[in-house]
């Protein structure tokens, strides 16, 4: 029997998997554990195996014999003998550099292999050269603990991830329990967050570093709250917009006996750092000039955390690396619906933040019901005479502009409000000028980054009484913002092929509905252009956790069918 076998494994690390084969659903979940979508056409999805997707699957602890086994169960013509041994080597790079504690002062680490070249090899790079070793035996290698977060981020450059066993500081203690809800009964975590929260904390329940990656919807926020439930200390948490950093505070001081005296707010509006503090990524990277310091960055070291949380992590700016790097010795929980980064830095979040330690599939949720079931659908829309004759002579971003604020697709808009009245709706775009115009068309107020943060506060929270039934939404809505009952999105343009910001927009629809649990995602996209081309990269995460985008035209789309 043949069924699994949906996949040609080719010698360059890439595989073809066949959508139309029966086992292609078992086969694509067999991947995603080591591999990375990379094309998504119709007939086959091109995969890749990376050093850091084998490095995430070992974190997880997977073995190269088990990434052997789960390939040849799925190869339609077996798997090359030589990507077999380079697996093997790649897989086991991860764990033969270990850091240690050294001595007891905490002021020392020690960087050990199990192998005298790997060890020569990587300190002769001048990079880390630089970190001023001491070579205490042929397996061994003394610096100072300040080099840590450096050490393992060149490291990994080079292509051997280090497995960090230094250990944390505890920090300042802070006493926190759940509250007792309903009838005196203690707020209760899903089985999956208290998984996630194990894996977070190790084997050993000594706590870390890594990411939890999870659906949008899942409770991300309630696992960073259990996080800190065990670890008892006074915590950072860093987000992605003030809006998130309300929400957290919210949770905070609602499902946790902390009072709202000791949990902070640091953002543009407000500066306070108490036990607990939220803050914003943008505070942290503010400066009055291009040439001038990180003003706020100094958090970092305001109070002696134990914990920091980097929520979104995913889009966590170069800035904070570079000050996440300093900070080793603290616990830092990543949480995030995708690790994909369009900036290729991927490798700066396991080196400095952690390994990817806890996933969970979106549609084993939505099986379960965690999550709501979502339809996708993109719909192609003519560009009329005049707008075609432009985009032909333009060049560039314009000619991607002008097709993404195609007019034509406020009347699929209309369509769209019609066909789901009783809904409540978010209409997500990228560009003003167009947001501006469809608000106005279809009566919906505008959030955009120009709506003062209170006013914001407030359409959202007339979204989900069900008195504002439509709400049209720029960029600004992302990440983080939840609204529960929001059951259909209609995107009209998107930031080029961003893989993340397609997963969020989809996010949002994903919290639970009563019902069906049903929900709709649109994506408007001008047909036989830059975006349609642009649209498929968009959807490439969303595809490899199991969406599938249904397309049709405008004439379909306007019959219902």
């Amino acid at each position: 029997m043949n069924d699994l076998k949906a996949c040609i494994v080719q010698r360059d690390r890439t595989v073809l998997l066949e959508c139309g084969h029966p086992g292609f659903e078992a086969a694509r979940e067999k991947l995603n554990r080591f591999a990375e979508l990379i094309k998504s056409p119709a007939t086959f999805h091109t995969y890749r195996i990376t050093p850091l997707s084998l490095w995430n699957a070992a974190a997880l602890g997977y073995t190269s014999n088990e990434i052997a086994d789960d390939l040849s169960s799925i190869a339609k013509w077996g798997v090359p003998a030589g990507l077999q041994q380079e697996i093997g080597e790649l897989v086991s790079r991860y764990g033969k550099l270990k850091l240690q504690r050294y001595g007891d002062n905490g002021e020392a680490l020690v960087l050990e292999s199990t192998d005298r070249m790997i060890l020569d090899e990587v300190l002769a790079v001048p990079a880390v050269a630089s970190l001023q070793w001491t070579r205490l035996s042929p397996l061994e290698a003394k610096l100072h603990a300040a080099a840590r977060g450096r050490l393992k981020q060149e490291l990994m450059r080079h292509g051997y991830p280090v497995l960090d066993l230094a250990g944390y500081h505890e920090g300042q203690s802070l006493r926190l329990e759940w509250n007792s809800g309903i009838e005196g009964q203690e707020f209760a975590l899903r089985s999956y967050q208290e998984d996630a929260v194990e894996a977070f904390e190790g084997v050993t329940g000594s706590g870390g570093s890594g990411v939890l990656v999870l659906p949008c919807g899942a409770g991300k926020t309630v696992i960073g709250l259990a996080a800190l439930e065990r670890q008892q200390c006074e915590c950072l948490i860093l987000t992605s917009n003030t809006t998130s950093v309300e929400q957290w505070i919210q949770e905070l001081t609602n499902k946790t006996t902390l009072k709202s005296s000791e949990v902070g707010q640091y953002t543009g509006q407000k500066k306070e750092v108490k036990p607990v503090t939220v803050a914003t990524y943008q505070i942290l990277t503010h400066r009055r000039s291009k040439n001038d310091e990180f003003e706020h960055m100094k958090l970092f070291n305001e109070r002696n955390w134990g914990l920091i949380i980097y929520d979104e992590v995913h889009l966590l700016p170069a800035p904070v690396f570079r000050a996440t790097a300093d900070i080793q010795a603290t616990r830092r929980l990543g949480l995030t619906a995708t690790l994909v980064r369009e900036d290729g830095c991927e490798q700066d979040v396991f080196s400095l933040i952690g390994p990817k330690r806890y996933e969970m599939a979106w549609k084993e949720l939505e099986a379960d019901g965690w999550i709501a079931k979502v339809d996708c659908c993109e719909i192609r829309i003519p560009m009329d005479s005049d707008l075609r004759e432009k985009y032909i002579y333009a060049e560039g971003k314009e000619k991607f502009r002008l097709a993404a604020e195609n007019p034509a697709k406020t009347r699929i808009v209309m369509d769209l409000l019609n066909k789901h009245q009783s809904a409540g709706i978010l209409v997500i775009g990228q560009y003003l000028d167009q947001l501006q115009a469809i608000a106005e068309a279809i009566g919906a107020p505008l959030i955009s980054g120009k709506m003062p943060q209170q006013q914001r506060t407030a359409l959202y929270a007339s979204f989900k009484r069900g008195e504002t039934p439509v709400l049209v939404v720029s960029k600004v809505a992302n990440f983080a913002v939840d609204l529960p009952d929001a059951s259909v999105a209609i995107e009209i343009s998107g930031s080029f092929g961003s893989r993340q910001e397609e997963a969020q927009r989809l996010g949002r629809l994903l919290r639970p509905k009563s019902g069906d649990n049903q929900a709709y995602f649109y994506t408007l996209v001008s047909e036989s252009s830059k975006e349609e081309e642009f649209a498929v990269r968009r959807q490439m995460f969303l595809i490899e956790q199991g969406y599938e985008y249904t397309i049709h035209s405008v004439k379909e789309a306007r019959s219902g069918t």
